[in-house]
């Protein structure tokens, strides 16, 4: 028997291809090797591979938020709301 939960209909997420080439993009922006020689100040205090670093935390943050919105499988969620919650982990709530 099966007691897997039925697949979702879009579960192929053709239309999210840009998803799958964002990551190795992240991956070669995080090498930032063009700023390792740089003496630069970013607003006279903070030197720029610390502020490039600072935008790429951003930049990544908002790539997770987008894999998580967009890619996340819907049926992990779906098996969740369906499980029943014991007695007294609701009384806890």
């Amino acid at each position: 028997m099966n007691h897997l939960p039925p697949a979702p209909k879009n579960s192929g997420h053709a239309s999210h291809w840009y998803l799958l080439v964002l990551i190795p993009v992240m991956v070669i922006l995080h090498q930032d090797f063009w700023l390792w020689t740089r003496p630069a100040l970013v607003f006279g205090f903070l030197p720029v591979g610390l502020a490039y670093h600072i935008g790429y935390s951003i930049l990544a943050s908002v790539v997770m938020w987008l894999l998580v919105k967009l890619a996340w499988p819907a049926h992990l969620e779906q098996f969740e709301e369906d499980s029943p919650v014991p007695a007294e982990v609701d009384a806890a709530r």
